[in-house]
């Protein structure tokens, strides 16, 4: 069991990193608007589409900015949930798929 337990710990620190390394891209008004975030949900950049920014529609692009950043932190949030499955697969814990299934919602 407690081997079990470091073997978790280790994997918990890999992913971490590898979570802080990754990228993941949202997007809105159909790709319009990009959002990239790590793997940990911290906005990386934003890429908005010059023909928008040329139109000057400016409460569109008050729109769709945060719509972009949510669906790719939503994305990180997904991609944390998988990687933290995997790292904890095997492990006869009662009620643990349930408490992963909680984090990050």
């Amino acid at each position: 069991m407690m081997q079990q337990a470091q073997q978790v710990g280790q994997g918990m620190k890999a992913m971490q990193e590898e979570l802080r390394n990754k990228r993941v891209k949202g997007t809105a008004g159909a790709g319009l608007v990009e959002a990239i975030c790590t793997g940990h949900g911290e906005l990386v950049s934003i890429t908005i589409d010059p023909q928008l920014i040329a139109d000057g529609d400016k409460d569109l692009i008050e729109e769709l900015i945060p719509q972009a950043v949510n669906d790719a932190q939503a994305k990180g949030k997904e991609l944390h949930q998988e990687m933290m499955q995997s790292v904890t697969s095997g492990l006869n814990v009662p009620g643990l798929d349930q408490a992963l299934s909680q984090f990050g919602q």
